[in-house]
This record gives C-alpha cells, structure tokens and sequence, in this order.
C-alpha cells in the first residue's frame, strides 16, 4: 500500500512539475500528452521536444532520483545513444543525462511511464527516448 501511495504522489508531483515548467518555459500552447496503457499496468506522459528541453535543464530529474532509486528507473535507449550499457543492457547514466540526450537532439523527445506495483520486475518508472 506505501508503494501505491509514493507512487501515485511521485506521478502527482511529476506532472504538476512538468505541466508548470513546460508552461513557463516552453509556452502556454505546450502540455504533456498522458498515455494510458491500463492493460499493462502503467500510466505516462509524452513530452514534446521544448517540454523535455525544459525538463533537462530543471530540477525534476534531481528531484524524482531523490524518491525513487535509479535501481528502480528503467531506461529504453535509442540504439545510437552515447549512454553506456553493460553487457547485461544495464543502463550506466543518470535520470538528467537520459533526459538530455533526447533534448540534445532537434526533434528528441522523452516518455515517462509510472508502472503499477509489483509490475515490471519492480521498476517504478521507464523513460524513453526518442528521436529521428
């Protein structure tokens, strides 16, 4: 029950934080586009590329590493990515570093996902990355 409730107020924070830095940052026409995939346990938002801009260059990542331990941050990367993986796929990078990879590039986007307890192996939340 703790996990469902850190969950829900991680997810709570996040989009609140999102919404209001991608509105003073990235302008009144920007906003996260939630994605429900209820049959797969997880709830998320789409960032366009001026919202993960904002979000790189924030306090989130920061922010969100301090509540939930990267161990438990899952991490799909771009197959061109410059972030290090070990030989079991393993993700060597920080939450920021994700996000500013995908910013750095001109179309480079981010999804967040928050999974439901005890889904995932574990994880409590996925980032992609995406771009061209």
């Amino acid at each position: 029950m703790r996990i469902a409730i850190v969950s829900a107020t991680v997810l709570t924070a996040f989009t609140a934080a999102v919404s209001a830095a991608a509105t003073l940052g990235a302008g009144s026409a920007a906003a996260a586009e939630p994605i429900g995939q209820i049959d797969q346990g997880r709830i998320g938002l789409h960032l366009n590329h001026e919202e993960t801009s904002v979000l790189a260059d924030g306090p989130i990542p920061a922010v969100v590493t301090m509540i939930v331990p990267l161990s438990r941050i899952g991490a799909g990367l771009k197959n061109d990515t410059g972030i290090y993986r070990d030989e079991n796929g393993g993700v060597h990078a920080s939450l920021r570093q994700v996000v500013s990879e995908a910013a750095s590039h001109l179309d480079g986007t981010v999804t967040f996902y928050l999974n439901a307890p005890g889904t995932r192996n574990g994880r409590v939340m996925d980032i992609y990355q995406n771009w061209s």
